[in-house]
């Protein structure tokens, strides 16, 4: 793990353990399953829903500085606390919430390595399912930072130059079907796109491809080879990831940010549901 670029944002489940309880340290669970936090928890965890606590209500859109600062301050969270996020499914919303974290300027949050699954694997890592009792707090966001945000326009600009004149790598992170445009969207997700198929020049990257069976993530030469050479990600060019709604490309964007370093890199949390169903853009299949 100190191989990564910056380390400093993945703890193990074994400092998780020795850090339950302490003052300054918050537990956070997002869960692609949003009953599984109720099932069983880290002991002092709180559980975020990402379909109704990360997400506008009304507008398709990220919850808002205004929506964040309120859901942060009823968890408990204190603009100086370390925030542990961590989730099933390979982290796949956890990460999307670290990239919100991120995006209303939190200073100290992190990842658990391997996330739920890695510790309902621990026979000594403590589990309950009594409800976390919290001190509201009163959090504070910054102005999101549109540097880690890619825009419809930016994704257009980009499709529509040539190779040789593209100034930005993008990174499809969907299953290789959505990629080729035979399925829009997984089974069972109802938030889709019109069409079906790719950005122009995308390279084609499933998102957890960069974690290994126990959900912790690939060595960072495993990582420079998926993504550098085989992927051909220039880390010189700036980078977009997209998938369907922005939540899976946000795993991604972690990886390619934080694990390889690259300088330059924005989550398009539009993704293929905003691009696929607008008219005139154009698409590969």
């Amino acid at each position: 793990m100190s191989n990564y670029a910056h380390p400093e944002v993945l703890v193990e489940t074994d400092w998780a353990k020795a850090n339950i309880g302490k003052a300054g340290i918050k537990f956070v669970e997002v869960d692609v399953d949003t009953k599984a936090y109720e099932v069983g928890h880290i002991p002092g965890a709180v559980g975020f829903n990402w379909q109704t606590q990360l997400q506008d209500q009304v507008r398709r859109d990220i919850a808002s500085k205004e929506e964040f600062e309120k859901l942060a301050s009823a968890a408990g969270i204190a603009n100086s606390d370390t925030v542990i996020l961590y989730g099933d499914n390979n982290n796949w919303f956890a990460a999307y919430a670290f990239w919100l974290f991120k995006l209303y300027g939190h200073k100290d949050v992190r990842l658990l390595n391997g996330g739920r699954v890695k510790w309902l694997a621990g026979a000594d890592l403590p589990l309950t399912a009594d409800k976390t009792e919290v001190k509201p707090t009163t959090y504070k966001a910054s102005a999101a930072d549109e540097t880690l945000r890619a825009k419809l326009l930016d994704v257009i600009e980009i499709a529509k130059s040539s190779a040789a004149a593209r100034a930005s790598n993008l990174v499809d992170v969907r299953s290789p079907d959505e990629f080729s445009g035979k399925v829009i969207a997984p089974p069972g997700m109802t938030e889709s796109a019109q069409r079906g198929g790719h950005v122009p020049g995308a390279a084609s990257v499933p998102w957890a491809k960069a974690v290994n069976q126990d959900g912790t993530f690939k060595p960072l030469e495993e990582l420079k080879k998926l993504y550098l050479e085989e992927a051909k990600v220039n880390p010189g060019k700036p980078t977009v990831a997209y998938c369907r709604i922005g939540e899976r490309s946000s795993h991604t964007w972690f990886v390619l940010k934080y694990l390889l370093g690259l300088k330059d890199v924005r989550n398009y949390d539009g993704s293929w549901t905003e691009y696929g169903s607008v008219i005139g853009v154009p698409i590969e299949r």
